[in-house]
């Protein structure tokens, strides 16, 4: 069960309206990298999780992206909202609203015009939230580690829309925002490394003839190196193949696709290959040579 708390759970400050930093902010309210899809993500894979301590860390984490949900919404709101009055109220003469909407850049316009200046359910280009954004696939050593990665992503997002503005304020909100990505990530770390053994994801084992190959097939025109080796593809840590030979039919086969077909399956395809056949000796002429031959 959820209750609202008519409190935000960070204060929000705004120094000014804006309504091109509004738009740019509506990447982390319905962007694939936002709170809605943080919340969603979270949400569902606790329904599913088994393990009761994972189940309570995504429902406590989803719960609490909602409400970041609510401070970059309320942000969105406030920033708009001189914008939304003078353009509800019709405040200013047509030419002057219009040079106040469209003035402030990252197609703001369209936000206030479609939506009266709240917080769409879009990203900053005007796209529409979908649940595609959510990747979860029901595997805890898979979707944490998913989990870690859109926790980055939606830190850097975070980063960057500080750096659009100079609005103390603005900045502190986002701030904190930001550091709760990075405090999820730690938790989502630490849940994932608590499961023992947590990789390769699943259960199935991989194939232990090719679990520590490297297919070396980054090389120049000479078939040498021209990069440095690291940790990831070092003979250290990996039987490197680097010979082109080597590359193809690894598991000793001839490296060529075959089906068995029944008699009426092979009898058809061999039907449709005769019924469109290419007469290697034609050389038709085509419409497109047929354009661009001189008068």
């Amino acid at each position: 069960m959820f209750a609202h708390n008519k409190r935000l759970q960070y204060t929000v400050r705004v120094s000014q309206t804006n309504p091109g930093l509004a738009n740019l902010l509506l990447e982390q309210f319905g962007g694939p990298q936002g709170e809605l899809a943080a919340a969603t993500r979270y949400f569902t894979q606790a329904l599913g999780e088994l393990d009761p301590g994972r189940k309570d860390m995504l429902m406590d984490i989803a719960t609490e992206e909602l409400s970041h949900l609510e401070v970059i919404g309320t942000l969105v709101a406030m920033l708009n909202k001189g914008a939304k009055g003078r353009l509800a109220e019709a405040a200013e003469e047509e030419a002057e609203i219009y040079r106040s909407i469209t003035g402030a850049g990252n197609d703001s316009h369209l936000t206030q015009l479609l939506y009266g200046g709240g917080p769409a359910l879009t990203n900053s280009a005007g796209y529409l939230w979908t649940a595609g954004y959510i990747d979860t696939i029901g595997e805890p050593t898979a979707d944490l580690r998913s989990n870690i990665a859109a926790e980055a992503r939606a830190k850097i997002i975070y980063e960057r829309l500080i750096n659009a503005t100079d609005d103390p304020g603005v900045k502190e909100a986002l701030g904190f925002l930001m550091t709760r990505e990075v405090a999820h990530q730690l938790s989502f770390e630490k849940a994932l490394y608590a499961i023992t053994p947590n990789f390769p994801p699943g259960k199935l084992p991989a194939m232990p003839e090719f679990e520590r190959v490297y297919f070396d097939l980054s090389q120049d025109s000479e078939g040498e190196e021209d990069a440095p080796e690291g940790a990831w593809n070092s003979d250290e840590n990996f039987t490197v193949v680097a010979d082109r030979e080597a590359q193809h039919a690894v598991d000793g086969g001839d490296g060529l696709a075959e089906v068995r077909l029944d008699r009426e399956e092979q009898a058809a395809v061999e039907a449709a290959a005769l019924r469109t056949r290419s007469d290697p000796d034609a050389n038709p002429t085509t419409g497109a040579e047929l354009g661009s031959l001189p008068e």
